[in-house]
């Protein structure tokens, strides 16, 4: 009924709608528009509408040129607004409270009185509706809870006090106590809070926990840091940070500013979509770091933004109040019930809803649910499973913390993972189908059993929710609200936005350290905001009590489908899973999870392989460990604060290691001694200084003793000293050894191993080989030691980091010509020679499908220069050489790849599936080789079938030969990609044969040889993408996106990225920016980037190659000269390409009907011409009759190319430009 909302609207003077949200808020006022009664009937008002357009449309609204404004909460509290009629309230209030405040807008004069007009959302939205206009009218209101001792503003206000004066701890109590919040305030809580601000807690695990004031305990004295104004400023406030972007108008001046958006919002958005804010649709022109530029579109559809928000739960008093109410339907006749809703204001048709919605409900379980009974409700869902359905009218902040006692009770009794969802009617739990008991498999718990699960000890629910709620995700979200109110998570860029998921990654590394403190404050006051202001542990205590004392009962049942109640909470449960798991999350995962980590690393050699200290550079190294130890000028320490951060980061340090790390050294004695007089800093008796916060440590590690005047509060040492210190001195340092770390604590070597060992198992440290040979670290007088050493991760990462950068600034991209010069000098051609050319040549060609009739004219010659047919022939028939058909290109030529036969299986391609005559012939086949007589007797096909059926096993990549000369033959019947010169064949003269001669005289020239099925794929994808990688940079040298995408490889390049990247992290490949246009993302080994740098302006000479030869790089490495009209080149079987010091110049089509050209200069296009003329001498390409030249007939042409061309020997046809013979 909410569509009646615009006719009331434009019946009043002004009205406001209120939908609660900001999205719906934006629908209904884009929906009012459609109606017809006015050009803007209504405007949205909420959160993310600017400050300046907010205030728009209250002005509007007060002079009446704006009929109604739909707005959430942003118009509920502080506003005041005379000319306000009515107030339509979109889906019930969330409490009385702000029913009262929201429909008091309206008549906000002397005399008036408010009128409000209320519509529920949906059946299930009535009941609430119903109890909170009664006691909206009886002025029933909750009562008022004031939150008890929020440390993280107490945290807040205590920096900003100090920040103005020096006070005294006394003086900082009794301000605050007098404030309502914090009257029973503790001094030991005070102490705590006080504790973290003064930097008790270790800074070095997270830099935030640095002092934020000074507490010189022996006159009890708090005094700011230089930096606590500042913060105080631009950090504090109450309000949490959800890292929404603005929205600004596109152009320059004053109120630019027209939204927010959410974080989600804009990551689904781009540069082009038309969205809706305000009632105006809005372009969007750019989206930066921290804003989005928009420009007006108006009448263009417009999106719906969304963003995300923290719903309020219904309180407990109302919760019980709506129980009362539904208790008391229940009890009444219909007439009852019908004027008893009448008294309460509803129309007819709400009546009639509400009162069938009950007996709906009655109808499907027997009982309504009210506050003094509850149901139980199973049934199961469409996958099988059990859903369990608590109706219960206390509301979300009972709920809440009770779901989640529920479902870890459940949890731990079956030993499934249960799903629970909770809502102001009741609770949610799904329970996956499996074998419940060993006694009975198959048969579901009893429901006896689940409600006592359900129903806990009310004694046990404090400590159990506590327990729980550390490990929820409510209370990570809560903590970091609470460390961004205590000044933990400062804005370090005022004024600009802080993205939400960098607050997150922020607030999880301090969650990670104060975990480990329990009596850490903000850790403390995550849990009583948990437990007091989003949870009412308390309510839900009164409850369960209430049920053990059976003043609640409770009743189950089972149904068959989902109760009216119930579908109403399946739907919340819906949205709330609807996204879990998403598919995108799957697909990014599936290319890591496809790759075995440790098969991986294994298999790139990495024991074997360069040690990590062969990877680090030292340069790296000194800059990384300078400042770590803050020997760099611009972290010189200047005043007393900055030599107190310098021992509580780096530990105990002599008066001159001080002195080295000041930025005026003569005053190290000076500041030290001030700090020792505050009682900071305590003076060993070794003759180093440490902060107070660690004499604890010392005192336990190395028995120093305790000063007297230490406050028992630091006297207590942490869990692990020992590991603290040299986790301590492995941040503050890039590698060392067991001695070194012993010799900076002042202990032995035998205690400190042990203790380094312990961290390294437990993953805080990494051990190994890491220094690079002759490095010696800034100030050690020891020499390089030997054996292993130890590294915190986080650091060797940045070490690694690091190294690599100054590798990859080692290398400057080069011009594409050059890499066109580099490939086929890679790839070795005209500098094979014999058998071993031929061998060496299919190693690095293995696995790449080339036409058939081009591996023997102009692929596998070009890098042999001796090459004849016998020398692949011999390697085939031994056995160390075989092929694989990639596919028939025409009658009688295909696609092929040759493969060494050693690591054939980690580069042979997946067969595709035979024709059913073909799949015969496998089964026929079997293991081992047979010659074709062998295959006619036992396939019973005929000759020529059986020919034809051979080759079509061959071109789905199922069989091979172990010779080349069936291959050959068929290539000579016909046409092929490249013409093949036919093999001469039995001298004419010949002695009588024999009939078994004569037999073999007979056989089919393309089925010699013996045929055989090709080894098995391997089936471990982590080795192939291993083999794959290796032999790409084998064959390319560098290796590019669009190499590999010439290639067609299964995952392209995304697919094999990951194990470049750890062949690069191994040490045996590097990547960057090696050859100008082709992406940053390129990798190659030291001996191809070397090579590829030092072509230079070196001349290459004239190459004549296929143009689907992996030598060539136009169209796979490197795009094609670009061409303004016409016919365009490609990589196609039998096309030719001529290239000129690295510069493409001539592309023949296959058979020479089309011939295009880069160049009109002679130098290029003469020799170009006379190497294309010498190729086609040697019977390569076969007859060739150029008829078109760049698109135009041969015959008409004229210019350079025809010149060249003719100079090389080509002569007028009637068709065109033909060598002759």
């Amino acid at each position: 009924h909410v569509a009646t909302g615009a006719p009331v609207a434009t019946s009043s003077t002004g009205s406001e709608e209120g939908p609660g949200v900001r999205m719906p808020a934006e629908v209904m006022a884009q929906s009012a528009l459609g109606h017809g009664a006015a050009a803007v009937l209504a405007r949205a008002h909420h959160g993310s509408v600017s400050r300046e357009q907010r205030q728009q449309i209250e002005a509007e609204l007060k002079a009446g040129s704006l009929p109604a404004v739909v707005a959430t909460s942003s118009l509920e509290l502080g506003i005041d607004m005379g000319a306000i009629d009515l107030v339509i309230q979109v889906e019930s209030p969330p409490s009385v409270a702000s029913g009262l405040q929201r429909v008091g807008r309206a008549g906000h004069q002397v005399g008036a009185v408010s009128q409000g007009v209320l519509f529920p959302k949906f059946r299930g939205d009535l009941v609430q509706t119903a109890v909170v206009v009664e006691r909206m009218l009886a002025g029933q209101i909750e009562a008022l809870h004031i939150p008890s001792n929020p440390l993280d503003v107490l945290a807040q206000q205590i920096v900003a006090m100090v920040a103005m004066d020096d006070l005294s701890v006394d003086e900082v109590a009794t301000t605050v106590c007098r404030a309502a919040p914090f009257a029973a305030l503790t001094r030991a809580v005070l102490v705590s809070v006080l504790d973290m601000l003064a930097g008790r807690y270790p800074s070095e695990e997270f830099a935030e926990l640095r002092p934020r004031l000074d507490w010189d305990r022996s006159t009890d004295t708090l005094t700011a840091r230089r930096s606590a104004q500042r913060l105080a400023v631009t950090s504090g406030g109450t309000i949490p940070d959800r890292g929404l972007y603005g929205v600004f108008l596109a152009g320059e001046g004053d109120g630019r500013r027209v939204g927010e958006l959410d974080e989600e919002m804009v990551y689904e958005s781009r540069v082009g979509d038309v969205i809706a804010l305000g009632t105006s649709s809005w372009r969007i022109e750019q989206i930066t770091h921290d804003q989005v530029v928009v420009s007006p579109a108006p009448g263009q559809p417009a999106r719906l933004p969304f963003w995300k928000g923290d719903a309020l739960g219904r309180p407990a008093e109302l919760g019980r109040a709506v129980g009362a109410f539904m208790r008391e339907l229940s009890e009444a006749t219909p007439e009852q019930a019908h004027q008893r809703l009448a008294e309460l204001g509803l129309d007819d048709w709400a009546r009639a809803n509400l009162l069938g919605y009950l007996f709906d409900q009655r109808q499907a379980t027997g009982s309504l649910p009210h506050d003094r009974q509850l149901v139980i409700e199973r049934f199961r869902d469409e996958l099988g499973d059990w859903r369990v359905v608590v109706h219960s009218p206390f509301g979300a902040r009972v709920h809440a913390p009770w779901a989640l006692l529920a479902a870890a009770r459940l949890r731990e009794r079956f030993g499934v993972q249960v799903q629970a969802m909770h809502a102001d009617d009741g609770m949610i739990f799904r329970l996956p189908d499996t074998d419940w008991t060993a006694a009975s498999p198959g048969t579901p718990p009893a429901v006896a059993e689940l409600a006592e699960l359900i129903f806990a000890d009310p004694e046990d629910v404090s400590a159990a929710v506590n327990a729980e709620v550390g490990g929820s995700a409510l209370f990570a979200s809560r903590f970091r609200e609470c460390a961004g109110r205590a000044l933990l998570l400062p804005n370090r860029r005022p004024g600009k936005r802080q993205a939400l998921w960098q607050q997150r990654l922020r607030s999880s590394a301090l969650l990670s350290v104060a975990s480990q403190y329990p009596e850490f404050p903000i850790v403390l006051e995550a849990v009583r905001e948990c437990v007091t202001e989003v949870f009412d542990v308390a309510a839900l205590i009164e409850v369960l009590s209430e049920v053990r004392d059976r003043r609640i009962a409770t009743v189950t049942v089972d149904t068959e489908r989902p109760s009216p109640f119930a579908a109403s909470l399946q739907f919340g449960y819906v949205a709330q899973y609807l996204y879990d798991d998403d598919a995108p999350l799957a697909e990014r995962r599936a290319a890591a999870l496809s790759l075995d980590p440790e098969l991986l690393a294994h298999l790139l050699g990495r024991g074997e392989g360069p040690a990590m200290a062969e990877l680090l550079d030292p340069e790296a190294l000194t800059q990384t460990e300078n400042e770590l130890q803050q020997l760099t000028a611009e972290r010189a320490a200047r005043d007393r604060e900055d030599v107190d951060d310098l021992l509580r980061s780096l530990g105990p340090l002599t008066t001159a290691e001080v002195a080295r790390r000041c930025r005026e050294p003569e005053s190290a004695v000076e500041l030290l001694r001030d700090l020792a007089e505050r009682q900071r800093v305590v003076a060993l008796p070794d003759g180093r200084w440490s902060v107070v916060e660690d004499i604890a440590r010392l005192e336990a590690v190395i028995g120093v003793p305790v000063p007297d005047w230490v406050p028992q509060a630091l006297r207590q040492p942490s869990a692990d000293p020992l590991g603290d210190f040299l986790i301590r001195y492995a941040r503050t340092h890039t590698v060392f050894d067991a001695a070194e770390a012993a010799d900076w604590l002042g202990s032995g070597v035998a205690v400190v191993a042990p203790a380094l060992n312990r961290l390294v198992m437990a993953g805080r440290l990494t051990e190994g080989a890491f220094r690079p040979d002759g490095w010696v670290g800034p100030g050690s007088r020891r020499p390089v030691p030997e054996g292993t050493q130890f590294a915190e991760p986080n650091l060797l990462r940045l070490l690694r980091r690091r190294s690599l950068a100054v590798l990859r600034r080692g290398v400057a991209p080069v011009e594409q010509r050059s890499f066109a010069q580099f490939l086929p000098e890679w790839q070795g051609l005209g500098r094979g020679r014999g058998v071993d050319g031929v061998l060496r040549a299919v190693e690095q060609l293995a696995g790449v499908p080339i036409p058939a009739s081009a591996l023997e004219t102009l692929v596998l010659p070009g890098r042999v220069v001796d090459y004849s047919a016998a020398m692949l022939d011999e390697l085939a028939t031994s056995g160390e050489v075989l092929w694989q058909g990639h596919g028939a290109l025409g009658a009688n030529d295909g696609w092929i790849s040759v493969h060494p036969a050693a690591t054939a299986a980690l580069t042979l391609a997946s067969p595709t599936t035979p024709g059913e005559h073909g799949a015969a012939l496998l089964a026929a086949i079997g293991p081992g080789g047979h010659f074709f007589r062998e295959l006619v007797n036992a396939a019973a096909l005929p000759e020529a079938a059986l020919v034809e059926t051979l080759w079509s096993l061959v071109w789905t990549g199922q069989l091979t030969n172990d010779s080349f000369a069936a291959l050959r033959a068929r290539l000579s019947h016909g046409a092929s990609a490249h013409p093949v010169r036919p093999r001469p064949g039995r001298a004419r003269y010949r002695p009588s044969l024999s009939s078994a001669a004569v037999a073999r005289s007979l056989l089919p020239p393309d089925a010699v040889g013996r045929w055989s099925v090709l080894p098995a794929v391997e089936a471990d994808a982590t080795a192939r993408a291993v083999a794959r990688s290796e032999l790409l940079v084998d064959r390319y040298g560098i290796v590019t996106r669009g190499s590999v995408a010439a290639e067609d490889l299964g995952g392209g390049f995304a697919g094999l990225y990951p194990v470049l990247a750890a062949a690069e992290t191994a040490g045996r490949l590097r990547r960057g920016y090696f050859v100008e246009g082709l992406g940053a993302a390129q990798f190659g080994s030291t001996g191809a980037i070397d090579r590829l740098r030092s072509i230079g302006s070196e001349r290459a000479g004239v190459l004549v190659l296929a143009a689907t030869d992996p030598a060539s790089p136009f169209g796979a490495s490197l795009p094609w000269p670009p061409r303004t009209a016409g016919h365009q080149p490609a990589r196609k079987a039998g096309a030719v390409v001529v290239i000129v010091d690295g510069e493409l110049v001539l592309w023949v089509e296959r058979g020479g009907h089309s011939l295009l050209s880069w160049s009109e200069d002679p130098a290029a296009l003469t020799p170009a011409a006379a190497a294309l003329a010498e190729v086609l001498s040697s019977d390569a390409l076969g007859r060739l009759t150029l008829t078109k030249l760049d698109g135009e007939p041969a015959l008409t042409r004229r210019g350079p190319l025809v010149d060249a061309l003719t100079g090389a020997g080509f002569g007028l046809t009637p068709k065109g430009l033909r060598l002759p013979r």
